[in-house]
């Protein structure tokens, strides 16, 4: 009964209840079409399970196909587990059961036995060689396809309905009952929710006991107060120090690659900063701070300065930094120096040229707020941890749910580590939920 066509609108119901008395039982209902919902549906399916696949919209992964700037940045290449596993801070403890079964490298072996190629960029990021979200998309599709995967798309479903320590049945919202002997939740947390990720899922199962930390914004541009910040829109900088301070006292700092636009900052350097700056502006003014030259102390700074004031001696000091940033930024630095645009190189001060060197290293700027969830790439806070064994990803209150993906409370960096954990919690989910005696 599956129905695919080159990514095209297949818009048709499925009639499970036609006969009250005769229930379809699935072996295996999967909430969410995203990709932790597309990764467990095909595992389940390839073990030989019945799976019916549940998704909100008309069509599957919307969320995917948008992620990495539409380029998708699917894993990251660290294969010792354990560091990777560093990039989720406290949770680290809870996923490695997970991720000892399979982990990035068991990923990218995936996808390339599946002919889509991949390669690693900066930070270990691994994108498909198409520079394609389609192509993870459609590696996916295939995947639940060649199972036997039945989809039913426009299928929003409305809660459980539960029986003591088990999941009994799916209600959807127009009334219809899904009923199998494994359920999994893969409806993702409240980030970007015209993709479809709402939230649902978390109510429903606050609704039928599970304990719920409360989801915000992660992984967010934040928004600067400083109006030139606008005449910036598109530069972006791969090797930047950015340090985040609160009145007057350094609070963290991070190295990496930002993007400036006509609102304030981006990139992953920024949005792994984000949800530690919207703790921050909670109790007062943010100051961020760029380091443009991290690899440079002050000295080394200020020979490379006195030496292309030397070349251009008789240049106006406008035009002397040409090369050693982008023309947008190099305007900005230059206003903001205070020295004047016209003034020749051989009648700049020694004070001057050491002031410019400050603030090569250090241009500040001030945080107003992250830009929110619409926006967001994902969102923090979801189930608590403790209420899901992670050796099958099932639920510890209701023996036949399983919880994957963003549904999880996981602090995820950017990278390639959200994605990464849809594809070990969603597989490890299919494999249990399959198995009859599980």
């Amino acid at each position: 009964m599956e129905e695919y066509s080159n990514g095209k609108k297949k818009n048709y119901r499925l009639i499970i209840n036609m006969n009250k008395n005769k229930k379809k039982i699935w072996d295996v209902a999967v909430i969410g079409g995203g990709p932790a919902g597309m990764m467990a549906a095909g595992r389940a399916a390839e073990l030989g399970a019945s799976v019916i696949l549940l998704e909100k919209n008309n069509s599957l992964g919307k969320k995917l196909l948008i992620s990495g700037g539409g380029r998708c940045n699917l894993t990251n290449a660290e294969f010792n587990v354990r560091k990777f596993l560093s990039k989720f801070k406290e949770s680290d403890k809870f996923l490695f059961s997970a991720f000892s079964q399979w982990d990035a490298k068991n990923t990218i072996d995936f996808f390339n036995a599946k002919d889509m190629q991949t390669k690693v960029e900066d930070e270990n990021r691994v994108f498909p060689v198409s520079d394609s979200a389609k192509s993870v998309w459609s590696v996916l599709v295939k995947y639940m396809r060649k199972g036997g995967v039945t989809i039913s798309y426009n299928s929003p479903v409305s809660g459980f309905i539960k029986y003591e320590n088990k999941i009994k049945y799916l209600k959807l919202e127009n009334g219809d009952e899904i009923h199998a002997s494994s359920f999994i939740l893969a409806t993702g947390g409240s980030s970007r929710p015209e993709t479809g990720s709402t939230g649902d899922g978390c109510i429903w199962l606050h609704k039928i006991g599970h304990n719920i930390i409360d989801t915000n914004p992660a992984l967010v541009p934040i928004v600067i107060k400083d109006p030139w910040i606008k005449r910036l829109q598109g530069v972006s900088l791969k090797n930047v120090k950015i340090t985040v301070s609160q009145n007057d006292k350094k609070e963290l700092s991070k190295e990496g690659k930002i993007l400036f636009t006509h609102f304030g900052l981006s990139g992953p350097a920024i949005l792994n900063l984000s949800k530690d700056v919207g703790e921050l502006l909670k109790y007062g003014v943010v100051t961020i701070s760029l380091d443009l030259m991290p690899l440079m102390d002050y000295g080394v700074l200020d020979i490379k300065i006195q030496e292309m004031f030397v070349k251009n001696i008789n240049k106006k000091f406008t035009n002397s930094l040409d090369g050693l940033f982008p023309d947008a930024l190099t305007s900005i630095i230059v206003w903001l120096s205070n020295i004047d645009k016209d003034k020749f190189c051989h009648s700049i001060s020694r004070a001057e040229r050491l002031a410019l060197g400050k603030l090569i290293k250090n241009i500040p700027m001030q945080a107003v707020k992250l830009l929110g969830v619409k926006k967001a790439i994902i969102t923090s806070g979801g189930v608590d941890l403790k209420e899901v064994d992670f050796k099958n990803m099932r639920s510890r209150l209701f023996k036949n749910l399983y919880i994957v993906g963003d549904m999880l409370n996981i602090d995820k960096p950017s990278g390639g580590y959200s994605l990464q954990l849809c594809w070990t919690t969603g597989y490890i989910a299919g494999n249990a939920s399959a198995k009859k005696d599980d």
